[in-house]
């Protein structure tokens, strides 16, 4: 009598079980004692038959004859433990033989989870075969679900990506709008100011479209980085000239100080510049923000943005992951330290952040060849 339920089959495909023994009729019978619904029982007479079946089926368990002429159970379980598809497979090693520590030895350094001797009680080995079979289950729905999750996913990185890069042309074609307005009308103060509004906010949105841009890039592997010789301290004046022309009234001193030559991408460069002196001025509290491009180092430049403040401990280690912070429609995405750091990496620098006194520091370093 069949001492185990049916095999509760993840989608379509039945579970495997390879059965290795040169005697036919102890095939016929171990076949006869494991049969049941939702497994699929696999016999081979010999270890080549055995490794042609383990390249055709994903196997949970293999239950292995030891004494078998040309190639016997332990040279069959080497072998296995040798190929990537087939090392992971589970082995019950069967034997005749009277109990021989040395030889059981010989079993578990290649590879076996038993021993088992015959006569063989068939409790036993149901019961053992049966765990095998639901931690097999258990991975391949694993597995399933991880191939699922990517999937959706990639997807969704994708309907980003399309989605953000489509936003591009009404955005621009808003801004073109507000602009011909505003010529058109100069004279209507309340109008001038509500156009102002609809410039900023615009133009807030395309900042977060090109985030989620970038961020899709990181992800699926995209981003490409253009090298050529340039400046450090003047990618960082042009950026803080357009940020103070968007903040009226920031106060922003720049020092810089050595070698400021390197190789990097200067749009990707001005955008971690960029987003390092936007967040200074966003948390500083309206304090002097200051921007240090240190070159004195032969290897690297660092840039160090410095603003008044405090980042509390427990927010530190995740400073720079992807949508950290709790949306608010004032503060974007949560997007910018994660790309600025992204962007460092690319280079082959590193970005780190930390508490200095009642300052509030990030570090940039970029070797001068990535």
């Amino acid at each position: 009598m069949n001492l185990l339920p049916p095999v509760a089959g993840v989608g379509s495909e039945p579970v495997s079980v390879l059965i290795v023994d040169d005697v036919p009729q102890n095939l016929v019978a171990m076949e006869a004692l494991l049969r049941r619904d939702g497994l699929r029982i696999l016999c081979a007479s010999s270890g080549n038959e055995a490794l042609e079946l383990l390249l055709e089926h994903d196997v949970a368990l293999a239950l292995l004859d030891v004494q078998m002429p040309e190639m016997d159970g332990f040279t069959l379980a080497e072998l296995m433990r040798g190929s990537q598809r087939s090392r992971h497979v589970p082995i019950i090693f069967l034997t005749a033989s009277p109990q021989d520590p040395v030889r059981s030895f010989k079993g578990y350094e290649t590879g076996a989870v038993d021993f088992l001797y015959k006569p063989i009680e068939a409790q036993v080995i149901l019961g053992k075969m049966g765990v095998f079979i639901e931690l097999h289950q258990q991975k391949r729905l694993l597995k399933e679900r991880n191939e699922a999750l990517e999937r959706a996913l990639t997807l969704n990185e994708t309907m980003v990506a399309v989605l953000t890069h489509d936003l591009r042309t009404p955005l621009s074609a808003i801004l073109l709008c507000a602009d011909k307005l505003a010529l058109d009308i100069p004279s209507d103060a309340s109008a001038q100011q509500t156009l102002r509004h609809l410039e900023s906010s615009t133009l807030r949105m395309a900042r977060m479209v090109e985030q989620l841009l970038d961020f899709s890039r990181i992800r699926s592997g995209g981003l490409r980085l253009e090298r050529v010789p340039c400046n450090a301290a003047t990618v960082v004046a042009a950026v803080v000239q357009e940020v103070e022309q968007g903040h009226a009234g920031a106060t922003i001193e720049v020092r810089a100080e050595g070698d400021m030559d390197l190789h990097g991408d200067v749009d990707r460069l001005a955008q971690v510049a960029s987003n390092l002196i936007g967040n200074a001025l966003a948390h500083g509290g309206g304090g002097v923000v200051q921007v240090e491009v240190d070159g004195q180092e032969p290897a690297e430049v660092a840039l160090r943005v410095r603003n008044r403040g405090q980042i509390g401990e427990s927010l530190l280690p995740r400073l720079f992951e992807p949508f950290k912070a709790s949306f608010h429609a004032s503060k974007g995405l949560g997007l910018g330290l994660y790309i600025a750091d992204q962007f460092v990496r690319a280079h082959g620098g590193t970005l780190h952040a930390r508490n200095d006194a009642q300052d509030v520091v990030f570090e940039a370093r970029l070797p001068r060849r990535g």
